[in-house]
């Protein structure tokens, strides 16, 4: 199942999208729901040509947590070993934006890259999590794009400045809920031109191993989003660009990019 977060004319709503999974906006609709998709889903009636309603970021996380260096060759591009545990870090809710919203370049950074990742969306509070009932408290899964300003991250030694600005996490288009993680190919395209190219067959540290991990240092709360990493091939993005993140079986991510 599609989840979906939009706004039409009756306001901002969450909806189910209903048609082909290969389908273009103009083969899809959205069949709107009652309150928020993580309680039981009731449909209000109301119906949607997906091409009519704007499409927002798909959940308003309390944290994203992100890792670092979880496939092996894009450490290695970054000059970097394989951690022996998680790397992670923190972004913030305000870096969230949803697909065809606009990713702003910072006047300090002359070296801003996109990184395609699988995000995954928690469903229950979690903590302590065994490695094996980590799936139990994922609600689903959505592309994301780990935007960095590589410059800051170089020179300040840590993640936060680098990831932490304003529309430096795109989520989207949806979520989906029935999905099967393992090996599924992550992509990211600058102007329709193919620069990342992985699978998630080739994570140093699986989902249920991240979720797990997360949960033994803090509280996972619904809502909460957590990005597995990016496969090797980041690289800039300029004004004008349109960066798309690609994943099979959910579907595609695209933003502008903007020079503030």
């Amino acid at each position: 199942m599609r989840i979906a977060r939009f706004v039409s004319q009756a306001g901002i709503s969450w909806g189910v999208v209903e048609g082909p999974a290969d389908a273009g906006p103009d083969g899809l609709t959205l069949a709107a729901i009652k309150d928020h998709p993580m309680g039981p889903i009731e449909f209000t009636g109301d119906r949607y040509a997906l091409s009519d309603v704007r499409l927002l970021a798909p959940i308003l996380p309390s944290k994203v947590i992100g890792v670092g260096r979880n496939y092996a060759k894009h450490a290695a591009e970054m000059g970097n070993e394989v951690p022996e545990r998680p790397l992670i870090f923190l972004k913030p809710s305000t870096s969230v934006i949803g697909t065809n919203d606009v990713i702003r370049l910072p006047v300090d950074s002359d070296r801003v890259e996109h990184e395609a990742e699988l995000a995954l969306v928690i469903g229950r509070v979690a903590k302590d999590v065994p490695r094996e009932k980590a799936a139990e408290v994922i609600f689903g899964y959505t592309c994301a794009n780990d935007v960095t300003a590589r410059d800051q991250q170089r020179d300040d030694g840590q993640f936060t400045r680098a990831k932490g600005h304003d529309s430096f996490c795109p989520i989207g288009p949806w979520i989906e809920t029935r999905f099967d993680p393992s090996a599924v190919r992550v992509r990211a395209l600058v102007n329709g031109q193919v620069r990342q190219d992985g699978t998630t067959a080739d994570m140093v540290f699986d989902i249920a191993t991240l979720v797990s991990f997360m949960s033994h240092v803090m509280t996972l709360v619904p809502g909460d989003v957590i990005l597995t990493g990016t496969p090797d091939g980041v690289g800039p993005i300029l004004d004008g660009d349109r960066v798309t993140i690609s994943i099979d079986g959910i579907g595609e991510l695209t933003n502008q990019v903007r020079r503030k």
